[in-house]
């Protein structure tokens, strides 16, 4: 199965600007209760993703520079790396063991949305529970 069948496009999720403040980005977190949410470029280049912990430290390690910041500025490089749109059903049950969400770029690292844990655990139980159910199919006798 292409991994592209699970993918929740950029136009269902929420996102932030690298170029937006701190006060924006808490803000539209909030909003959508997200506690980690992707970062993008004004030409929809991906940048990374951001957390709520991101927000935190900033708020104690970086106060006084707060009224300065941007969003670009509080992101961690290795943090939820996004995927390639070919990405492998395998290599993305991978990912989603230590990610809530996959975000996904096409061949030019424009983002295209993301794929959650969630949809990648329905899935397998999917494909287990078909499975299961061919294996007690009794055997043709002939």
């Amino acid at each position: 199965m292409n991994a592209l069948f699970l993918l929740t496009s950029k136009s269902d999720v929420a996102y932030l600007y690298d170029h937006n403040d701190i006060r924006q980005g808490l803000a539209r977190m909030r909003i959508h209760h997200y506690t980690a949410i992707p970062v993008i470029t004004a030409a929809g280049d991906y940048v990374g993703c951001i957390s709520e912990g991101d927000f935190l430290w900033a708020l104690i390690d970086r106060k006084d520079e707060l009224p300065d910041l941007t969003i670009r500025d509080l992101i961690r490089p290795d943090f939820n790396r996004a995927a390639h749109i070919d990405i492998t059903m395998e290599t993305l049950l991978e990912r989603v063991k230590v990610q809530n969400f996959v975000p996904i770029t096409d061949d030019r690292n424009k983002f295209i949305g993301i794929i959650t844990r969630k949809d990648v655990i329905c899935y397998f139980q999917q494909r287990y529970e078909k499975e299961a159910i061919e294996d007690t199919k009794p055997l043709a006798v002939g």
